[in-house]
């Protein structure tokens, strides 16, 4: 577990001569011991934005180990270089709201990462908006809130969910294979804090059972996305993917099988990542800092 006294610091800017020196020369000026530090130039390419990114893991002295006292360190160095900067302290584990409909496999991969200390977050609650798995939560002591929804209470019950999202401080909402499309307006008060999970064969094979689908046609990779949630429908920016082979030789439950592994996967690893502090949104992308 890390002391009070680590730190993160996360930073972008446009790209210029100099800032990783000026970032580290504060840190080793006010008496901080960098323990990893990571940085990355996005510079190349017809989609290149022109920024830099940067992750520094650090330990500051007695003196420094608050975040409003490590900001404002920074202030003149954050103004001259244009930079968005945020400090987390490692002590202070994220809250995060688990989100599921009717399929539990993502669910269950988080509480079970959770509960065996590979997931450093709290879980202050789970919704869903059916009953199917109130007994799961119980089994873990989490509380399970049941939030039907209609087409007419749709928005009635996005305030209720963003409502327990402020009760409960909470940093990141995790769609668990949440089977709802979110309004703009839900997106829009979660934007940078909510991340989605869905297979990778979109635009193909939309709706219900697209395992079955994929089946049909042959496929030979199954694969799945993890992505922060945006009004834009599945095309948020992508944090993580994997995929795997099939062949003929396999069954459509089979597929379905394999996808819903992959899914939980690359779910856990995204919201790993987040809640380390190691993914910094770069326009319709992300830079992941492993």
């Amino acid at each position: 577990m890390p002391n009070a006294r680590e730190f993160v610091l996360t930073l972008s800017c446009r790209d210029a001569k100099g800032i990783v020196y000026a970032v580290s020369g504060l840190l080793f000026q006010a008496g901080c011991n960098i323990i990893d530090s990571q940085q990355f130039g996005d510079l190349d390419g017809e989609d290149a934005t022109g920024l830099f990114f940067m992750r520094v893991h650090f330990q500051a002295p007695p003196q420094l180990a608050d975040a409003a006292r490590l900001e404002s360190l920074f202030a003149h160095t954050c103004e001259q270089h244009g930079m968005q900067l945020s400090f987390h302290a490692l002590a202070r584990r994220p809250r995060v709201l688990l989100m599921v409909s009717q399929h539990g496999h993502c669910l269950n991969d988080l509480l079970f990462r959770w509960k065996s200390g590979q997931l450093a977050v709290d879980i202050p609650a789970i919704v869903s908006n059916h009953r199917t798995f109130e007994e799961l939560a119980a089994s873990y002591g989490l509380p399970f809130h049941h939030l039907p929804v209609t087409k007419d209470s749709k928005r009635e019950q996005e305030q209720a969910v963003q409502a327990l999202v402020e009760r409960e401080r909470i940093d990141l909402v995790v769609l668990a294979r949440y089977m709802q499309i979110l309004s703009a307006e839900f997106c829009e008060a979660l934007q940078g804090r909510a991340i989605n999970i869905h297979h990778s064969f979109l635009p193909s094979f939309k709706g219900a059972r697209p395992y079955y689908q994929a089946h049909a046609r042959g496929v030979k990779l199954i694969g799945a996305t993890a992505h922060y949630v945006t009004a834009d429908l599945d095309e948020g920016p992508i944090i993580e993917q994997d995929v795997e082979r099939v062949d003929h030789t396999m069954s459509a439950e089979d597929y379905t099988a394999v996808g819903r592994d992959i899914e939980s996967r690359v779910l856990a690893r995204a919201v790993r990542w987040h809640v380390e502090h190691r993914v910094l949104m770069n326009g319709h992308k992300c830079v992941v800092f492993r």
